[in-house]
């Protein structure tokens, strides 16, 4: 049974997210598979572990090692700002990317433009604006993503695809036909690069290739393994008889799916391309695992929520704990940068 009745505002589902978040833990899935992936120890790695090179560029910038604080939230709330400033002065801190949440609230309810407003808290440092991709078929088109990239001051702009959580959504956008024409419209335009992202069921091939079609030069296949938006979802389900949000709770492809079926197309591409892995990494294990799978950089979210709820402090803790983890799994292969990392079969088992 549903806790309370969902409030069916675009703010509203913000707060409603993060206390199903807080109260369901099967939300986290554990499904990601990344420990069927074995690495290669090396016992000689002929190596000091102080002098390995972590850091990679990323939109023009460098951060200290592969790492985007993945999209969570944002909207009409001092819980909601408190964790996005937060989240921001822990990226700038440490040197990772930061992307937020969906910013169409901002265009439903303007109180929530404050907690996008982000570039403060983290002048340097690379973050991304977010709209959902759907919502070029509802009428949002490029001035309010010129909008949303400019309140946060970003380096790029998330198009999300959600096919599925809008799906269990009770009030759902479904209509995803054209996506790719419209997508292609609005790439050129943008005063920022565009990524294109799933948000937990993974990107297909089919899917990469309609994106480089539509000039999309980024991509996050955001696999499943991690949180469940659709079961989140079922939790604000109109009826209780609705079990959709569960069925399909598991649905799609995980993410060392998605990267290795990602991987020899945006290899055959005559551009320069950026690949990242996110849905169930949770250790900097699995950071190294994803870059060798062919990801350039690796998207975290729920690790950090309940530390961006606590402080600056608290979410810096966590972040250096996976800078730690990775450079020690890197030193344990013999691999002094990321670079060799990189598209390395010879790592894994």
């Amino acid at each position: 049974m549903t806790d309370h009745l969902p409030d069916r505002s675009v703010s509203g589902r913000k707060h409603d997210h993060l206390s199903i978040i807080a109260k369901d833990t099967g939300v986290e899935r554990h499904t990601g598979d990344f420990s069927s992936l074995r690495l290669c120890h090396r016992a000689m790695p002929e190596l000091n572990l102080d002098d390995i090179q972590t850091q990679v560029g990323f939109l023009g910038k460098r951060l200290s090692f592969p790492l985007l604080i993945s999209s969570m939230t944002g909207g009409e709330g001092e819980n909601l700002r408190t964790i996005n400033k937060n989240l921001a002065e822990a990226a700038e801190a440490t040197e990772v990317a930061m992307a937020v949440g969906s910013q169409r609230v901002m265009f439903t309810n303007n109180h929530a433009r404050s907690s996008f407003e982000l570039r403060e808290f983290a002048p340097k440092t690379v973050l991304i604006a977010n709209m959902g991709a759907v919502q070029l078929n509802t009428g949002i088109g490029l001035e309010e993503c010129t909008e949303a990239v400019e309140v946060l001051g970003a380096d790029g702009l998330y198009l999300h695809l959600n096919p599925l959580q809008e799906a269990v959504q009770p009030e759902g956008d479904r209509d995803f036909s054209g996506l790719g024409a419209a997508i292609a419209e609005l790439v050129p335009d943008l005063p920022v690069p565009v990524l294109l992202k799933e948000v937990g069921s993974g990107l297909s091939a089919p899917d990469i290739k309609l994106g480089l079609e539509a000039g999309i030069r980024h991509f996050d296949v955001a696999g499943r393994g991690g949180t469940s938006w659709s079961r989140i979802e079922y939790h604000r389900r109109a009826s209780e008889s609705d079990d959709l949000g569960l069925v399909f709770q598991d649905w799609g492809l995980t993410t060392i799916e998605a990267l290795r079926a990602a991987r020899p197309i945006l290899k055959s591409s005559q551009q320069k391309t950026t690949l990242i892995a996110s849905g169930g990494i949770r250790s900097g294990i699995d950071i190294a695992k994803s870059i060798i799978l062919g990801a350039d950089l690796c998207g975290l979210a729920a690790p950090f929520l309940s530390a961006a709820q606590i402080s600056r402090d608290a979410v810096i803790d966590k972040i250096e704990q996976l800078k730690r983890e990775f450079r020690t799994a890197m030193f344990l292969l013999g691999c002094a940068d990321c670079a060799d990392l990189k598209k390395n079969g010879r790592f894994l088992k």
